[in-house]
């Protein structure tokens, strides 16, 4: 053995090590207890996750959701570019919201597949993606405009006395149909009308009913509380009356992020720090200065989030949106925020829940379906070649070593036909030292001895190999390219695998069988 064999061994040390070091966080992570998890600081947590082998939905569970893009308010040639606007804002929401390995995906012109592993709240996830996010600062009427807006409603609704004008029969007849769903009236708690939880309903019903924006003046609107707020003991929400105009939209936004502590009448309540870039922090300084003592509505997607009061100019680029937040909701809020406002509202219009038992369900078939062809292939190899079939086993071993290291470094995702390609990465692996071991049985039958009939078997199969795992590269290279979803976990893994298996079987093979027939006086071979 001369200096070739010292440069292989050394590449197969340096791959291992790479090998080791890529495969370290996967193995550290899929280790770790929950309780050691949730002790973990949690940016190191993440840190970990991301450099982790990951699962893919198929087998960790998680949402899929088809979402198509509205296009009622938009010119056909404004839709290519309002979609990819549409994904990019919906990639950064997800990512920042800490899925891991999501997937995003055009279909059509206006539809996008979206895959969240390992998430698996429904409702928290819709509301995640769902999010038109229209950020906006509007000022609250004061009281005498407030009331005349109302008033102006009640009058309408008043002169419609057709049978089931008002959507509640109840009504029909009352000179204030609107305002007398408004117990306080004309109190205006919060900047705002309440009504109480149990009239909601009603009240939006008669707001539809004569369509409240062509009734009110053309610089007024009314629009509904977020959340719902306690007033004098009963559960309710408060409809505002605003300018339509905003003082400020969401394109005067740098950053927002969650805090505890925004709000000073609940210390310990989650909310949303927002941050001013140079723009919004010169309207916003003008608008506190002009309008000390007013309500300054925080607008949500037509909702009001909060709505404090001015008390005096505020001329820093901090401000707080506040409100009945969990601190889920609040992440889940600056995440959109920070994301930005989608061009245009979208529907979802197909949603399917994978459970994270079908996950480890199919974790568990996939794995014993995988261990078993292997155990089976290893078995074979060792019956039928003996000796030479232990050399096949070592190098699958290190096959499949440097296979899931690249997939870790590559930060991929393994799925369920990922599995699949691991199975048929372990037959082709196999497959090439059949080919070099059955020429090294003809060259001995032929009267070689042994150096020179492992050298004629090497040399000769190699050929075959190489032709064959070249092409099932290609293959695996072209379905890649042309397919997506769970079948690309597919192809990376043929292809990885493939690649792996012509180090494995033709480098790692002969250096084993090199260190054999050069102890001195070996003659024979187990084959």
């Amino acid at each position: 053995m001369g200096s070739n064999f010292r440069w292989k061994l050394l590449s197969l040390i340096v791959l291992v090590g790479l090998s080791i070091y890529a495969l370290y966080p996967t193995i550290r992570y899929y280790s770790m207890s929950e309780p050691q998890r949730k002790a973990m600081d949690p940016k190191a947590l993440g840190d970990l996750r991301a450099d982790a082998l990951k699962l893919g939905l198929d087998l960790q569970g998680g949402m899929h959701l088809v979402l198509e893009l509205d296009r009622s308010a938009l010119r056909d040639e404004e839709v290519p570019e309002a979609m990819a606007r549409a994904i990019e804002i919906m990639r950064n929401r997800v990512d920042r919201f800490g899925v891991a390995e999501p997937s995003i995906q055009r279909q059509g012109t206006d539809r996008m597949l979206i895959e969240l592993p390992g998430l698996l709240d429904k409702d928290r996830a819709i509301n995640l993606v769902g999010q038109t996010a229209l950020l906006e600062f509007k000022l609250v009427k004061n009281d005498q405009d407030g009331h005349r807006a109302l008033e102006r409603l009640d009058r309408v609704l008043a002169a419609k006395q057709t049978a089931g004008a008002p959507a509640d029969t109840e009504l029909i007849g009352l000179t204030h149909p609107l305002t007398e769903l408004m117990p306080y009236w004309p109190d205006l708690p919060y900047g705002g009308s309440f009504v109480p939880e149990a009239d909601i309903p009603k009240a939006k019903a008669l707001l539809t009913s004569v369509n409240a924006d062509s009734i009110l003046p053309i610089d007024a609107q009314v629009l509904w509380g977020k959340t719902s707020e306690i007033y004098q003991g009963t559960s309710g929400r408060i409809l505002y009356v605003l300018d339509r105009r905003p003082q400020l939209t969401g394109r005067g936004l740098a950053s927002a992020v969650r805090r505890v502590g925004g709000d000073a009448t609940r210390p310990n309540a989650a909310s949303v720090s927002i941050t001013l870039n140079a723009e919004g922090t010169r309207v916003f300084r003008r608008v506190t200065a002009q309008n000390i003592g007013r309500l300054l509505a925080i607008v949500l997607d037509d909702q009001v989030a909060s709505a404090p009061r001015i008390k005096e100019r505020i001329p820093t680029a901090q401000a707080s949106i506040t409100g009945s937040f969990t601190d889920e909701e609040a992440k889940d809020l600056a995440t959109v925020l920070q994301a930005g406002a989608l061009p245009a509202p979208v529907t979802i219009i197909q949603e399917m829940t994978v459970g994270a038992s079908l996950g480890s369900d199919s974790v568990r078939r996939g794995t014993n379906a995988a261990l078993i062809g292997a155990a089976i292939v290893v078995l074979f190899m060792l019956v039928y070649y003996r000796g030479s079939g232990l050399v096949a086993v070592v190098a699958l071993f290190f096959n499949m070593l440097f296979l899931f290291a690249a997939l870790a470094g590559m930060r991929g995702t393994l799925t369920l036909p990922g599995i699949a390609g691991l199975a048929l990465v372990v037959g082709m692996a196999v497959d090439a030292n059949v080919l070099i071991f059955e020429r090294i049985r003809e060259e001995m039958a032929a009267g070689k001895k042994l150096r020179g009939a492992i050298d004629a078997g090497f040399n000769r199969a190699f050929r075959a190999i190489f032709d064959s795992n070249v092409t099932t590269m290609i293959s695996a290279g072209v379905l890649w390219w042309i397919a997506s979803g769970p079948i690309q976990g597919f192809a990376t893994t043929l292809f990885i695998g493939v690649l792996a298996n012509l180090y494995t079987a033709v480098m790692i093979s002969r250096m084993i069988f090199d260190v054999y027939v050069s102890r001195p006086g070996v003659e024979k071979l187990s084959i």
